[in-house]
């Protein structure tokens, strides 16, 4: 099966780019949401006339409230601390708590970070890719694989991207962690393939691949299942852990990326490389 797919490699390399214009395209015209970490928002410190869990608390507040950006910090006992994304007013938000819970405080809160802050970020994300682009150059010292590797992690941020612009996984500080580390993770994948199919000798082009996806994939599946169980177990049982469950969306929607933009695109590069180079 694995050989059959090589062999078709050139027809295999539009399969990413589709995905990847596909994610450029929702990016552009979506947008990312931003969390509270970015946009401010309010805080409000309640006290619970009835009991109820987490879950429901926050799904009752975006009901009446027709907003999603909704974080219970903290709930103990009959106390709940709760933060919004969106610069609700106190009566309003009064209202929707009417025979639930009463309010003991509430306050508007800026953005942890500025916008100069924020761009600086960006721009901390670009150089980290330029140097991850020179290391490659002078590790290989050839361009076009080179520039393979470069491409594949390049489209595998745009597909995280754009995943978290589909899915509703906000902008924050804990979700630029995450593609900060799929930048590594991407151009682990791809180096393990190109040393594989540059730098070693015994067996055809093909075998090598092979076995360089067998380790890349094994790799990837790991990676992927323990993303997975714990995105699982932060929706699931600790809701309140939201930080964890967006870094764990976003890993597992790059990840995913990986294994189209490593073993198709990537490799389909090589190959085409090195049949015009002999």
């Amino acid at each position: 099966m694995k050989a059959k797919l090589l062999k078709s490699y050139k027809l295999l390399i539009i399969i990413p780019l589709i995905v990847t214009l596909l994610s450029l395209g929702i990016l552009l015209t979506h947008g990312l949401e931003e969390s509270v970490d970015l946009k401010g928002g309010s805080i409000a410190e309640l006290t619970l006339e009835k009991r109820m869990d987490q879950t429901e608390l926050k799904a009752l507040i975006q009901e009446k409230l027709k907003i999603k950006d909704v974080n219970i910090i903290s709930m103990k006992g009959n106390d709940a601390t709760v933060q919004m994304g969106s610069d609700v007013q106190v009566n309003e938000f009064a209202n929707a708590l009417k025979g639930t819970a009463k309010i003991k405080s509430y306050r508007s809160v800026g953005p942890i970070l500025s916008k100069e802050a924020m761009a600086q970020i960006c721009w901390a994300v670009g150089f980290a890719f330029f140097f991850m682009s020179i290391t490659v150059l002078i590790v290989f010292r050839n361009l076009v694989p080179s520039l393979a590797v470069i491409m594949a992690a390049a489209s595998d941020i745009i597909i995280a991207l754009g995943g978290m612009s589909l899915f509703k996984v906000p902008l924050s500080l804990a979700s630029i962690g995450a593609v900060l580390m799929l930048i590594g993770y991407s151009v682990d994948t791809d180096i393990l393939l190109t040393t594989r199919i540059l730098k070693q000798r015994k067996g055809k082009i093909t075998e090598r691949a092979i076995g360089a996806m067998k380790t890349g994939l094994t790799m990837s599946a790991a990676a992927i299942a323990s993303m997975s169980a714990l995105y699982i177990v932060t929706v699931f049982i600790i809701p309140e852990a939201e930080v964890l469950s967006n870094i764990a969306a976003v890993l597992i929607i790059g990840l995913s990326a990986d294994i189209i933009t490593t073993w198709l695109m990537n490799l389909g590069i090589l190959r085409w490389y090195l049949e015009a180079r002999s």
